[in-house]
């Protein structure tokens, strides 16, 4: 194969280096997860088609550099027998990243598990201004940075207080990151204030009486955020949505709103300050 069309495969994961028909082949590696038998084929793959190595990008992705075009599609059927696939780039939904969700302490939601939702139904899609990128975080210490992607969810918590069962230990004002709960120990008052309370729920899963109890996880919503030459961090447009069911709503119809107002070339957060950011939830909400 000698003669090709760069962008198109740029499209389908295989981005072209200096040399002369060498390729980085991007896998689309949904929410970093990677099961350890592929791990093993993929160091076969880069011993034999590659230089040895693989590179592990910003986010989660994986690609195997210095394959020569020539042998693409016996790779991609190596990939395939893996059950791996390549990713995507260009002007379309890239691969969804997500922290490791329920499976960390802090964890407050599936992210996994959305994460191949969300790729299941979006991965690829094209016809958007730009490249459109999705990230899931458990909790509000927020590690897969929800704030610089196009759109970030964050998992969130709201809590009741059982004050029948309160022993005012004060332990849950004192694990609070924020300063929202203060005990008075002597005459056995909870003050909380709503408003600082983040919903990282460090105070239902230290409390050792369960005065503060669990009522209802949720997700927070940013979106516009990117990185790059000229970076900014994503804009707060939903704080507490109640269902997954939603959530889906919301990312159909931002695409939907990308689609429609953006301009060829411009990036989701672009449109937004264009646009306005009150135009978006209006027609999203």
């Amino acid at each position: 194969m000698t003669e090709y069309n760069i962008k198109e495969l740029k499209s389908g994961g295989l981005m072209k280096q200096k040399e002369k028909d060498i390729f980085s082949l991007r896998l689309r590696i949904v929410g970093g997860f990677v099961k350890s038998e592929q791990l093993i084929k993929l160091s076969e793959i880069a011993d034999r088609f590659g230089k040895g190595y693989i590179h592990l990008t910003t986010r989660q992705g994986i690609e195997i550099p210095n394959v020569n075009i020539k042998d693409f599609e016996k790779v991609k059927k190596e990939l395939n027998e893996a059950e791996l696939q390549m990713g995507a780039c260009g002007q379309r939904v890239r691969t969804v990243t997500a922290c490791q969700g329920k499976e960390c302490s802090h964890g407050l939601i599936d992210c996994l598990m959305l994460a191949r939702e969300i790729d299941h139904k979006y991965f690829g899609i094209g016809g958007h201004p730009h490249k459109f990128k999705i990230g899931i975080t458990g909790c509000p210490n927020a590690c897969i940075k929800p704030h610089e992607n196009d759109l970030g969810i964050l998992g969130r918590l709201k809590k009741r207080f059982v004050r029948e069962k309160c022993n005012y230990c004060g332990l849950c004002a004192e694990i609070c990151p924020v300063g929202a709960i203060e005990v008075d120990k002597d005459d056995e008052k909870i003050v909380f204030n709503a408003e600082k309370c983040i919903g990282c729920g460090d105070c239902v899963y230290s409390c050792p009486t369960d005065a503060w109890q669990k009522r209802q996880e949720g997700y927070t919503i940013f979106v516009g955020g990117k990185m790059g030459k000229f970076p900014k961090l994503g804009i707060k447009a939903f704080d507490f949505i109640e269902t997954k069911e939603k959530v889906f709503e919301v990312i159909e119809k931002t695409l939907e709103f990308y689609k429609k107002f953006g301009n060829k070339g411009e990036r989701f957060r672009e449109t937004l300050d264009r646009v306005g950011v009150e135009k978006y939830k209006e027609t999203v909400s």
